[in-house]
Parts: structure tokens; sequence; C-alpha cells
């Protein structure tokens, strides 16, 4: 089959989630037989409905998708979906199957070598951590061997380590890849070209170039269309007024002011529908509980897991966090530091003991600490009534829409938000709880670029105490950190 053929093809596709929630209107594009391709858009925007659309999960509303004849394609996934987390790793493998493999063990193990992963066969998925889980997808879309490799957030949870070998993999790797991220870095590394899916107009754009290069390239544009329709505007609202004066006239200027709104009419049609897909979630502050004093949290010591035996053991430590103190927590992938932060927000952590009256805000990396079946207006309603007593509507609102929470999404259920949104209305959570405590599980996973430099400032600026991890050194960087545990030592 030749190089060049295209493999996937779409053709004025429209899909959309009920009646009331478009997502992609009349789409076209096509995707080529060992194309490195990125899909960009806002969080929220349908990124991984396109996804879902080309494993056929999905079917379009209207239009067709055309995929090459017995060209095989495999999904690696955000998250593992809830009802596999109790499977054991043979038996996550089987499902990648339609029909039983009995050979499977070997393809197991070669598989988990690619993505440098030692998983016993009859371990249970729960017990693995984030970025254990984030290999096991990988290895669960490549043990297919497709044709084509679509990979949804593929670097979430891993880290610097994973990241390095998943880089390496994908710029040797000869078969079609098309990959959601955010990580500007990672994508640049092997991407040459982009399908940009807006938010507001529905449509896809294609685009050759890295990651970077077609930023650039949009972000010029947006400033092109922005100053043209600056121009524009001058120029209707000049036609206006002459049509104001003329018509004040009376008699035969009232002709001449028809002409110069009709005139006007005709710029107005000319203004350019400028995308809005730089927007931003506005700067906010994460208010700490009032009237605490003292230390808050102290840990003596803590239970990690040795990464070659996945055993506890335990590790001696000397913190005592204050009002306007922060921690980072540091140790490779599997070592336990999500279980740790788990407990930490329990307070059933042995050797650590958090100040009692202390409220607790944990933003945890697969947002299990929202209830998927409440409405986004129930979830933040009913921390407004915890904190304050009593619903502050207005308040609230307000909150939700500096995260861009507005319109149809604060009233949709919390568990048909993209992975993206469901970050955005944990930071919203924690902005209503005032917490005295902030404990942070990956906090950048699914959240869009744009928006990572104000959630790092938001941070930075939060005057309880916090403990933190997080494998995006960029972002660390930002947030002031007065003391680091490291776990692997």
């Amino acid at each position: 089959m030749a190089s060049n053929e295209t493999l996937i093809r779409f053709e004025d596709v429209s899909f959309e989630y009920g009646a009331n929630k478009p997502i992609l209107d009349e789409v076209s594009f096509g995707i080529r037989r060992g194309a490195k391709l990125t899909i960009m858009g806002q969080n929220g925007a349908g990124k991984s409905t396109i996804l879902n659309l080309i494993t056929g999960t999905y079917e379009p509303e209207y239009g067709s998708i055309h995929i090459g004849r017995g060209v095989s394609i495999a999904i690696a996934k955000q998250v593992i979906p809830r009802d596999q987390l109790d499977l054991t790793v043979r038996e996550f493998f089987q499902k990648c199957f339609a029909e039983t493999v009995y050979d499977i063990d070997p393809k197991i193990d070669s598989v988990l070598e690619v993505v440098m992963l030692h998983a016993p066969h009859d371990r249970i998925i729960r017990t693995f951590s984030g970025g254990q889980q984030a290999r096991l997808l990988l290895a669960s879309a490549l043990i297919q061997n497709p044709d084509v490799l679509l990979l949804d957030e593929p670097t979430n949870n891993l880290d610097h380590a994973g990241i390095e070998h998943l880089t390496k993999f994908l710029v040797d790797y000869k078969k079609t890849v098309i990959v959601i991220s955010h990580d500007a870095d990672f994508l640049n590394s092997f991407t040459e070209g982009v399908l940009y899916l807006d938010i507001y107009t529905k449509k896809v754009e294609q685009y050759v170039g890295n990651y970077s290069n077609v930023l650039k390239d949009i972000t010029a544009r947006v400033e092109r269309e922005n100053m043209k329709n600056a121009q524009l505007e001058k120029q209707i609202q000049a036609k206006k007024d002459k049509a104001n004066m003329f018509a004040f006239k009376g008699g035969q200027m009232r002709l001449v002011a028809k002409r110069m709104r009709e005139l006007a009419e005709e710029l107005e049609e000319d203004i350019v529908d400028v995308r809005k897909e730089d927007k931003t979630i506005r700067p906010f502050i994460i208010p700490s509980q009032e009237n605490m004093g003292g230390t808050i949290v102290t840990i003596t010591s803590l239970s990690v897991l040795d990464p070659a035996t996945h055993k506890p053991k335990n590790k001696k430590a000397n913190v005592s966090l204050k009002k306007n103190q922060h921690l980072q927590l540091k140790g490779p992938n599997g070592i336990g530091k999500s279980t740790l932060l788990e407990r930490l927000a329990k307070n059933e952590s042995e050797g650590a003991t958090i100040t009692e009256g202390v409220r607790i805000g944990y933003y945890r990396q697969d947002f299990s600490t929202l209830d998927f079946n409440e409405t986004v207006y129930q979830a933040l309603s009913k921390i407004v009534m915890d904190v304050e007593g009593k619903l502050d509507e207005e308040k609230m609102r307000a909150v939700a829409a500096n995260f861009l929470i507005t319109g149809e999404v604060i009233n949709t259920k919390i568990g048909s938000l993209s992975e993206g949104q469901k970050g955005l209305v944990a930071f919203a959570s924690l902005v209503l709880l005032k917490p005295g405590l902030l404990i942070l599980d990956e906090p950048t996973n699914h959240i869009n670029f744009r928006h990572l430099p104000i959630i790092a400032e938001a941070l930075n600026k939060y005057s309880g105490a916090m403990i933190l991890v997080s494998h995006v050194p960029e972002f660390v960087e930002k947030i002031r950190i007065d003391e680091t545990l490291e776990l692997g030592a």
C-alpha cells in the first residue's frame, strides 16, 4: 500500500451530545499512512470525541467516516475505566481482544518491556500508581499492533523517565499516530501536523508543522483577524454616525441615511468570527481557612513502596507545616505518592498528624473526590452550603464562570464532562472550600496549557499549608516551594 495513502477520512461529519450540545459541524479532513498528528483544542472542545468517532465508539449524526480496508485501530485512553480497575493485568490485556488469546502472557511481557513496567500478570490494576496505569494504557494499545495508534493524554502521571522513554518510542515508531496532549515539548519532538478543533465554530482545520509552529500561526491569525475587525468596526461606526446625521436632516437625506445603514450592515457581514480558543480561566485566589495558627500538619514517618519488591517500607521524615508553607513530594512512578496523599487527605496516615478542625482541600488526579452523578451546580452548591451555612448562588456562579463553567456546563453531570473540565471543576471546588491544608496530586493533568500559568500563580499565592506532587518541572518552578521531601532517597 502507498505510504501517502489516506487511512482515515472524515466527510462533512457532524456530532452532538444530545440535542443541545453540538461538538462537530460538517467537519472534513484526512489522515495519511505514517502521519504523526496532534489534536489541539480547548478543554471540552471535543478532542476525545474525535478519537471515539475514529474507533467507532461513537457514530456521526451526519456525514461519513471512511476507514481504509483492513486498517486496525487501537486507543490508549486518558484513564482506565472504573469497571476495569479490579481486573488482573492478564484480564485487562485479554479485554483488548474480541476473542480469547491463549498465548497472551508472552505478548504481555513484550509490551510491558516496551513501556518499562514490571507487572506480575495476576496483580490487580487498581494497585498500580497513576504513572504505572498510564504505562498499562499505552501497552494495552500496543499489544494490538494497530495500523493507527490513538493516544489520549499519554504523558499524564508519567515521571520524567517515562516521558523520555515514550518520546523516543514515538520518534522511532513507523506507523500512524494521533495524539491529544497539552505537553508542548513532548509534542514538538515527534508530531508533524495538527488537527485544530475550534470549540466555537465546531470545525476542524488541518495544519502542517509541529505544535509550537502551528500555535504561532494560529496566534498570528487571531491577531490579524482582530486588527481587521477593529478597522471594520471603525468604518461601521462612521457609517452609522453619518446615517444618524443625514436622517436627522430629513427630506432626500433620509435616502442617503438608508444607504449608509445598508453599507454598515454589509461591513458587519465581513467581520470575522474570531476564534476564542485563546480564552483562559481568569486569575483566581484559593482563600485559606481563617483563624488557623501554629502547626497544621506534622509528618514524622511515612510508608512508601520499594520499586523493586512493591512491598511497603517505612521512611522517617521531619516535616512540620504551618500557614503559608509549601511542601513538594518527589519520587518515581510506583513509589506510592498518590496512596500517601490519599491517606493524608483522610487523616489516616501513620506518622502524620493534621490539626483538628483543619479543612482539607484534596485535588485527586482521577477526580474521584467528585461525584460523577451530580451536576456541577449541585456539587459546587453543596460545598458553599457546607462552608458558609447557606447558598450564595451569585458568588458560586461567579467562581464557576472564572473557570469557564457557564451556560449548559454548570447543569451538566460531572461524569459527562471532559477530563480537562473536571479539573476546572475541581479547582473551582477548592476556591469555594477555603481549605487550611491543600493536597494536590498532579494538578496539571488534562488541563489546557493556557490555564497552567494562572493555576501556578494561584498556588504560589496560597497562604495555607500545601503538599504538592507534580512531575511537570516547568509548572513547579512557578510555585514557591519551601521544602522538598524525596521519597525515593
